[in-house]
């Protein structure tokens, strides 16, 4: 039926809504290895916008790994684990990322999306209740929806509201969830605190380590190896610092067992490709060995600088770690200065609702092993120039 004789579709007009909101997104063109330089829409620039943060994606010995592993097992899984999907490559990983976060088993899945949905909708249900932190990941909140249980979002760290929370609830059964690094602005949760809150309340704790995995804590295990906390569940996935693709849930046999039984992104899924499971597998080696640490070492540095050369800025939160959000609040504008810096060889995305609350726009500096002080430094100066000439150019529109 053509769009022209019956008038506009319902998505087009969805379109131009998003687009007067200054909402509308487009995906930027990349190309080249993933590194500090790369090109986006046809401009060279300094990489600002990647989760890369050890800068493994292109480790010769992760690129070696993935060819290697798809020639003794093929491009494809061909089927799901619980079919004909499981094979060798994915129970080594698994058997990896158990002896390497300490727990009983570990669990692959296709994506972070993946394993977050299917954990929440698996575990709880009607009647049931998740309390979850007011900054979680839309994986995280799409999850507690599907699970259909009562779901409680408490204001962000807050653990005075929590326990209130938990007080209050008459559940058979609770879950806490929380990241452990947070995706947009990178504060951490205190994860002792609160698997304390939830011992005293009878309530599970799911941590998603997603943005810390490879990066923080002894040999990268996290922030609750960081912090000598053991949750329930933990969560982290394959495709940032590791440099690869997929997710995984470690915890006890029991969470494994039920989780392959009933979490239906895992069931009704193919595998992932024996490539990437390879490459995920010789990156979390490198990750648990000295080189990690020295890759580790580099971010930690990085952070320092960065934080010195950014200063005490309005929109800069001085909690952040290797995730550093320059807060402009409006979208539109956000935009405008991300673009800006983009032609001076700067790529900082920018981060609008319904990402971030609205009134809450940023650029997001996400920062690498593999950055220079230089690198750096360059940053810093051409975002202070995009900056100054946005916010001039309002003041002066005649010029």
């Amino acid at each position: 039926m053509s769009e022209g004789l019956q008038g506009k579709t319902f998505w087009q007009s969805e379109i131009e809504a998003i687009k007067e909101k200054g909402l509308f997104r487009e995906m930027p063109a990349v190309s080249g290895l993933p590194g500090r330089v790369i090109h986006v829409n046809g401009t060279r620039a300094l990489n600002f916008s990647s989760n890369n943060y050890l800068g493994l994606a292109a480790h010769p010995r992760v690129i070696t790994a993935a060819v290697e592993y798809t020639l003794r097992y093929g491009a494809g899984a061909t089927a799901s684990r619980l079919i004909a999907g499981n094979g060798e490559a994915h129970r080594e990983l698994e058997d990896f990322i158990a002896q390497w976060k300490q727990t009983e088993t570990a669990l692959l899945f296709g994506s972070g999306y993946q394993a977050n949905v299917g954990i929440l909708s698996s575990l709880v249900g009607e009647g049931d209740l998740i309390l979850s932190d007011e900054f979680n990941h839309a994986s995280i909140i799409d999850g507690c929806r599907l699970s259909r249980a009562e779901v409680r979002v408490y204001p962000h760290l807050d653990l005075n509201r929590l326990e209130d929370l938990l007080r209050q609830g008459r559940h058979p059964r609770k879950l806490v969830v929380t990241e452990s690094v947070f995706s947009m602005d990178g504060d951490r949760a205190p994860l002792k605190e609160l698997q304390e809150v939830c011992s005293r309340w009878g309530a599970v704790l799911m941590v998603d380590e997603a943005h810390a995995t490879g990066v923080i804590g002894p040999f990268g295990r996290g922030v609750a190896a960081e912090q000598g906390v053991t949750p329930h569940i933990q969560m982290g996935t394959l495709g940032k610092a590791v440099g690869a693709s997929g997710a995984y849930v470690a915890g006890s046999k029991s969470l494994r067992d039920l989780l392959a039984n009933r979490a239906r992104s895992l069931v009704y899924t193919t595998a992932a490709p024996p490539g990437v499971v390879g490459a995920a597998l010789e990156s979390l080696r490198i990750i648990a060995s000295e080189e990690g640490d020295r890759l580790r070492a580099s971010l930690a540095h990085n952070v320092d600088l960065f934080h010195k050369l950014l200063g005490k800025r309005p929109g800069v939160s001085a909690e952040s770690g290797h995730i550093v959000p320059y807060k402009v609040g409006d979208s539109l504008r956000t935009m405008t200065i991300s673009r800006k810096c983009l032609t001076k060889g700067v790529f900082a995305h920018g981060i609008r609702f319904p990402t971030v609350p609205e009134g809450t726009a940023r650029l997001r500096f996400t920062l690498m092993s593999l950055h220079t002080e230089q690198d750096l430094k360059t940053a810093v100066s051409v975002l202070e120039e995009a900056v100054a000439d946005e916010f001039s150019s309002e003041s002066n529109p005649g010029g």
